[in-house]
C-alpha cells in the first residue's frame, strides 16, 4: 500500500500554492505525490469523457435524467484557461463516448450511438436499435483491438423480480447482456449477444492483449427479498473478464454462484464466476488501463466508484498481469472523496489523459477533473 496523506493539510503546511499541474487544486486523500486539478467545474452532469491527439477534450454532459437534455462539449485549452465549446445539444441522456478504428467519435445516447468526425462535426446515427427502456437505459460502450464495437444493454429492472419464483427470467433474453457489433469497411453491421448475465455494464475496458473487463454494478434491496441478508454488504459488485458466450449470473446468482433469493432453484454452477469480488454498492461506471501512467501504476486498471454509500466516491488502481486481468489487491488513489461540506465526489468516467494523467469526470459537482504526479507535472 502507498502511504497517505490528505494534500490540503500538505500544501497549507509547507505555503505552496494550491494548483495542481497548473489547475485549481481540489484538496482531497490522494496516493503520496499525487494530487487532483479541475478541469473545469461548469459542466451539467458529465459523464464520458476523451481526449483528442491535438489536446482538445470531449465531454458528454448528461443534463440529469431528462430526455434531450444532454450535450456534446468540446473543451480547448487557450492559455491558462479551458474553453468550453458545445457542439451538439438536446442529446438524450449521452453516456458513453469512445474513439473508433475510423478515427471517429462514438456517443452513446439512449437507444442509439452516433458519430461524428472532429474536424467536421455532423452527426451520423450507426445504431438505433438498443432496447434504452427500464431502470437501465444508458449506453456505454467500447472497441476491442480489432475494431468490433461492444456495447451494453442494461437490465430493465432491479433483478427481474417480476418473474421471480419463475425458471427463466423473460427479459433477461434481451437486456442485462454485452452485443458485440461487426465493424468492417468503415461500417458498423449486424450484432450478436457476446455474453449474458450482466445487470449493467457501465465500465468497460480494453486491455493490449485483447482482454475485455466489465464492471458490474449489482443489484439493490436485497433484504426486500431475503430479510436475512444483508443490504450493505451484499451482493458485491464485480470485476469480470468478458468471454464469448458466457453468463455471468444475473438475475439467477450473486458474488460466487449464490442463488438469488428470487431464484432459488436456478443452477448457478454454470455461471461464471467473477473475477474480482468489489465492495457492495461501490457503482464502478467508468474505468482504463492507464498505459501511459507514472512507472509506480503503468498498466494497472483504474476504476471510478461513483457510490454514495460508505464503499464509493474514491479512485482505485488494480495491479495486473501480462494479460491485464486484475488482481484483489487494489490501491486506493483516491480515497473517501468527500469535499468540504460534506458533499460526495461521485466519479464516473474514466481515461488517460496528456502527460501522463487520468481525466476523471464527476457528474453530481459537473466536474471535469485530472489526476496525476505532483511531482512530474
Amino acid at each position: 500500500m502507498k502511504p497517505w496523506l490528505s494534500i490540503g493539510v500538505l500544501l497549507a503546511g509547507l505555503g505552496m500554492a494550491q494548483t495542481c499541474g497548473g489547475l485549481p487544486r481540489l484538496s482531497l486523500t490522494t496516493a503520496q505525490g499525487y494530487c487532483v486539478g479541475i478541469v473545469s467545474d461548469k459542466l451539467n452532469f458529465p459523464r464520458g469523457v476523451l481526449g483528442l491527439e491535438n489536446g482538445d477534450l470531449l465531454v458528454v454532459e448528461m443534463g440529469g435524467w431528462n430526455p434531450n437534455q444532454g450535450a456534446l462539449t468540446r473543451l480547448r485549452k487557450q492559455g491558462n484557461r479551458w474553453v468550453i465549446q458545445r457542439i451538439f445539444t438536446g442529446l438524450d441522456r449521452p453516456n458513453g463516448l469512445a474513439l473508433g478504428p475510423d478515427g471517429k467519435v462514438y456517443v452513446g445516447e439512449v437507444g442509439r450511438i452516433f458519430r461524428f468526425d472532429p474536424a467536421q462535426p455532423a452527426k451520423e446515427y450507426v445504431i438505433r436499435d438498443l432496447p434504452g427502456k427500464g431502470r437501465h437505459p444508458l449506453t456505454q460502450m467500447v472497441f476491442d483491438k480489432n475494431g468490433d464495437l461492444f456495447v451494453n444493454v442494461g437490465s430493465g429492472s432491479d433483478n427481474c423480480q417480476q418473474d421471480k419464483g419463475k425458471a427463466v427470467c423473460a427479459e433477461a433474453q434481451t437486456q442485462g447482456l454485452i452485443r458485440k457489433y461487426t465493424f468492417r469497411g468503415g461500417k458498423v453491421t449486424g450484432w450478436s449477444v457476446y455474453a449474458k448475465g450482466l445487470r449493467n455494464s457501465m465500465a468497460l475496458a480494453v486491455h493490449p492483449s485483447g482482454l475485455i473487463v466489465q464492471g458490474e454494478n449489482s443489484r439493490d434491496a436485497i433484504n426486500a427479498v431475503d430479510p436475512k441478508l444483508d443490504d450493505a454488504t451484499l451482493p458485491h459488485d464485480e470485476l469480470n473478464v468478458l468471454a464469448r458466450g458466457a453468463h455471468y449470473g444475473w438475475p439467477y446468482c450473486y458474488d460466487n454462484q449464490v442463488n438469488a433469493p428470487e431464484f432459488p432453484r436456478f443452477d448457478c454452477a454454470h455461471t461464471q464466476k467473477p473475477r474480482v469480488l468489489l465492495p457492495a454498492h461501490a457503482a464502478p461506471l467508468g474505468m482504463t488501463y492507464w498505459l501511459t501512467g507514472p512507472q509506480a501504476y503503468r498498466g494497472w486498471l483504474v476504476v471510478g466508484y461513483h457510490g454514495y454509500r460508505p464503499t464509493g466516491h474514491r479512485l482505485v488502481a488494480f495491479p495486473v498481469d501480462a494479460r491485464g486481468i486484475p488482481s484483489d489487491r487494489p490501491v486506493e488513489l483516491i480515497q473517501n472523496w468527500v469535499f468540504p461540506g460534506g458533499k460526495l465526489g461521485a466519479p464516473v468516467d474514466v481515461k488517460p489523459g496528456p502527460n501522463r494523467t487520468l481525466l476523471i469526470t464527476d457528474d453530481r459537482n459537473g466536474m471535469l477533473l485530472m489526476f496525476g504526479s505532483s511531482q512530474t507535472r
